[in-house]
């Protein structure tokens, strides 16, 4: 059941541990949806909407256990993947050696990104973006902007909520072997989050979780890269197709 989003920001402010979301279940349920092939299309389209070149200086925001840096770098992209949860970190790096390639994985917060000018271009994927409160959304629009080369190109891929609200789910139910994934959503328009309680029973035991995200239109998102001091601001449907209103995923790709 549904519990109370006020009694849970109380307890955790704007905050909630990456470990309660990111760990190795969310690889066992999700894994199996990104298959080879959807990874490989997927890098392709990054690779393509950025123009990217062998040599580019790529950075992977909260790049997760490496499908897409690792696919990047077979390219010829010189790869930084940035994530905070060790266990995904320790998956790339082993996916990395087995395919030849070389990127340098960095455990930490893409609030406080450590570089300057270093990038030619920075990936965001995945719905990698929007787990923060506002101020914090904004924060990472600004690291990234300032991590970027005059001229570099942010990409970020997440949920559109102008295809997304009209087909509103509040529930989903999705299985792993003999494990159940139960999601019970909230739509709340006064922050435009997504609040979700998941549920997890695995060999007799269950654990919850609770954790948001927020939703954009492009509009809006375009008018936050601006105000972060983006230039250009461009969109797209999730295929990388023209953005329509019933598309449910979303790129936009900003120039510094």
């Amino acid at each position: 059941m549904l519990g109370s989003v006020d009694a849970y920001r109380r307890s955790i402010g704007d905050e909630w541990p990456a470990s309660e979301l990111f760990d190795q279940d969310y690889l066992d349920f999700y894994l199996p949806v990104l298959s080879d092939e959807v990874s490989d299309a997927q890098a392709d389209l990054i690779w393509v909407l950025l123009a990217l070149e062998p040599g580019a200086a790529v950075l992977d925001l909260a790049c997760g256990h490496g499908r897409i840096s690792n696919r990047l770098a077979q390219r010829g992209a010189d790869v930084t993947g940035l994530d905070v949860t060790p266990l995904f970190l320790d998956r790339a790096r082993a996916d990395a050696a087995a395919r030849g390639v070389t990127v340098d994985y960095v455990e930490g917060d893409m609030r406080t990104l450590p570089w300057s000018e270093r990038f030619d271009a920075v990936v965001s994927w995945f719905t990698a973006y929007g787990y923060f409160d506002d101020e914090q959304n904004h924060r990472v629009l600004d690291q990234v902007h300032a991590a970027l080369r005059p001229g570099g190109r942010f990409l970020v891929e997440l949920n559109h909520k102008d295809g997304l609200l009209p087909v509103w789910s509040d529930a989903g139910v999705a299985r792993a072997g003999d494990a159940l994934m139960i999601d019970e959503r909230q739509w709340d328009p006064l922050t435009s989050r997504s609040n979700t309680w998941r549920t997890i029973v695995r060999g007799g035991t269950v654990r919850r979780a609770f954790f948001f995200t927020r939703l954009f239109s492009f509009t809006e998102l375009r008018d936050w890269l601006h105000q972060a001091g983006f230039s250009r601001v461009e969109g797209f449907a999730g295929d990388g197709s023209p953005l329509t209103r019933e598309a449910r995923r979303m790129i936009v790709v900003a120039t510094r």
